[in-house]
């Protein structure tokens, strides 16, 4: 699936606007990520959110990815 990723979680990536991953989870496909690109491990550190078809996911990694799904990997936006 392609996984789009935003802000300034594309510097831990290469600067892709977008990479390739197969997965079935959201925690399956940090994992993933991580193995790929370490540097954006600090960045899973600091928080993210992963968008699976326009619903936020924050903490729920065990969510399952749907074939064909939009992914959208993002900072988490800190709110009070």
């Amino acid at each position: 699936m392609k996984v789009a990723v935003s802000g300034p979680l594309r510097d831990a990536v290469g600067g892709a606007a977008a990479v390739d991953v197969e997965a079935a989870t959201i925690r399956e496909l940090l994992g993933r990520l991580v193995d790929r690109y370490p540097r954006l491990e600090a960045q899973l550190d600091a928080g993210i959110a992963v968008a699976i078809n326009g619903e936020i996911f924050r903490d729920n990694w065990s969510e399952p990815i749907p074939a064909g799904a939009e992914v959208v990997l993002m900072p988490r936006i800190q709110g009070g």
